[in-house]
């Protein structure tokens, strides 16, 4: 019996080729959204831990003495719970005082706990609140996609990561609990002060030993996930052109669009023509319509200007219209460059665009 398999469920390419550009930032913003970022749980629960032991260490002259009362206190109830007194009451009374002293203890730890655990997370990336990562998505469920998770490359790395925590937090447990051996068990010949004041430098020493393990190893979880999640994120060619057509348009209907643009403003523009009082040319590149109203500008204003076959249009509507034509070689250049149609002269180009329009009106008066 031959068994066929179909490779495609386990390709990486999606429609478009392989996937080798670099994440647009409209893909990296919509995957934040999507609750994607690139981000380690052990780094920030390596950040988190390190602050409990620290806030440990200094919180101990807080939590000792109200460790020993809290001892003391609740010991003594012990004999009273004897049959004659023993009641639901009395039990529920005292689980609420015990609960309250306990709360007060470890408010210290809740507080630098929740404090951290938000600054980890914040300094490995940027704080959106977003709900889609908790709506229901079939990927989650799918058996094809649940067995490519499972033989990823990040799989391998996870398993990877949690067999060298494992171990090197067990070695770190096993050589700090036997350099300790001896004198974990004198703590019932010495006073509870004493005892805590043992128990707290071996909880430190083996705290902070966890700790930097975790923040190392998270530290190059972290870097993995960055690379893992700039990888993913990467599209193809035709995802990159989609992309862009979307956001952009699409360049060739935009090219027939500034096309169609050019057109209609060429047609207002050689619509002015007629109502010029001279063209400019050079003669044979340039060609430069200039009107002059002193009742609306202060100035000669440009009301058409071209090139090459543009300016032979207008050089033609101008003829046939009876706008008189001058030939001025660096004026119709200067005129061309500088100055956009319906815009007014520069006061550089007054004299000699005024000596121009006085032989023009001069014409006029003749003919």
């Amino acid at each position: 019996m031959i068994l066929e398999y179909n490779l495609q469920f386990f390709a990486k390419e999606g429609p478009g080729g392989e996937k080798t550009e670099e994440a647009t930032p409209k893909k990296i913003e919509e995957s934040r959204k999507e609750g994607s970022v690139a981000k380690s749980k052990e780094l920030a629960n390596g950040i988190t831990l390190l602050a409990l032991f620290i806030t440990l260490r200094f919180a101990m002259n807080f939590v000792g003495p109200r460790l020993v009362q809290l001892f003391q206190k609740y010991w003594g109830h012990a004999s009273g719970l004897l049959l004659e007194e023993f009641n639901v009451r009395a039990v529920v009374e005292i689980l609420f005082e015990v609960s309250k002293d306990v709360v007060i203890i470890a408010a210290p730890f809740l507080v630098a706990g929740f404090i951290m655990a938000f600054l980890a997370n914040k300094l490995q990336f940027k704080w959106m609140v977003t709900w889609k990562p908790m709506q229901p998505k079939l990927n989650k469920i799918s058996p094809i996609s649940g067995f490519k998770r499972l033989f990823s490359s990040r799989a391998l790395f996870d398993l990877l990561k949690a067999v060298a925590e494992v171990i090197l937090i067990g070695y770190v447990a096993y050589t700090v609990l036997k350099k300790h051996a001896g004198e974990v068990y004198v703590l019932f010949d010495i006073s509870i002060q004493q005892s805590l004041a043992l128990l707290m430098d071996i909880v430190w020493e083996l705290g902070i030993k966890v700790s930097l393990i975790m923040l190392v190893i998270g530290f190059a979880d972290f870097l993995f996930q960055k690379y893992k999640h700039k990888q993913d994120l990467k599209m193809t060619k035709q995802e990159v052109k989609d992309e862009f057509k979307n956001t952009e348009g699409d360049p060739q209907i935009k090219g027939q669009q500034k096309q169609r643009m050019r057109q209609a403003s060429q047609r207002r523009m050689m619509a002015s023509v007629p109502e010029a009082d001279v063209v400019i040319t050079n003669p044979t590149h340039f060609a430069v319509a200039l009107k002059y109203d002193s009742n609306e500008h202060t100035a000669p204003v440009v009301t058409a200007k071209g090139t090459d076959f543009l300016a032979n249009k207008i050089k033609d509507v101008a003829r046939e219209h009876g706008v008189e034509i001058v030939e001025n070689k660096p004026l119709a250049r200067m005129l061309y460059y500088n100055v956009d149609i319906d815009r007014e002269i520069p006061p550089e180009l007054y004299k000699a665009v005024a000596d121009i329009l006085a032989y023009v009106y001069s014409l006029k008066k003749v003919s």
